[in-house]
């Protein structure tokens, strides 16, 4: 394997990444997850326009995870503090399920892979919140990188 952890130093110690002489690139991530509910809980939040008590749960989640992708460096540890382009959160409804897909794009030294995954997770982690007291049979799953460009390697997850 000729990768290696690019957070741990020679001697085994976390460390952040020195990306001082790496170039100025145009970046980009996506990531995507999805939240899943029993279909008597699905059918009810649809009826109701995924409006609850608390407002609206789609445009709460996605506030809440643009604000999570904010912060991404203040939440992992060795995560660098970008100037952020663009944050793209969206929130659509499938079988029962929300799926979720957050883009992130910055101009920068590294790129915004964890602020998108940061994204996803909050979003969901938000719907959660919003709607567990129709049921704790909910399920958050499928949170991955769908696409990252810029820097020295791109990567699109095979469908």
């Amino acid at each position: 394997m000729k990768h290696k952890l690019s957070h741990i130093d020679e001697s085994g110690k976390a460390s952040m990444v020195d990306v001082s002489d790496k170039d100025v690139t145009s970046r980009v991530a996506i990531a995507s997850g999805k939240i899943s509910f029993p279909s008597e809980v699905f059918k009810i939040l649809k009826t109701q326009d995924f409006l609850s008590k608390k407002g609206s749960i789609t445009q709460t989640a996605i506030i809440a995870g643009i604000q999570a992708v904010k912060q991404t460096a203040n939440l992992i540890p060795l995560c660098h503090q970008l100037p952020l382009t663009k944050i793209n959160l969206k929130v659509t409804p499938s079988d029962n399920a929300l799926n979720i897909l957050c883009e992130v794009k910055c101009n920068e030294r590294t790129g915004v892979e964890m602020e998108a995954l940061t994204g996803v997770s909050i979003c969901a982690l938000t719907i959660y919140d919003m709607c567990k007291a129709l049921s704790q049979d909910i399920k958050i799953s499928d949170i991955q990188l769908e696409k990252k460009e810029g820097g020295k390697s791109n990567y699109t997850r095979q469908k």
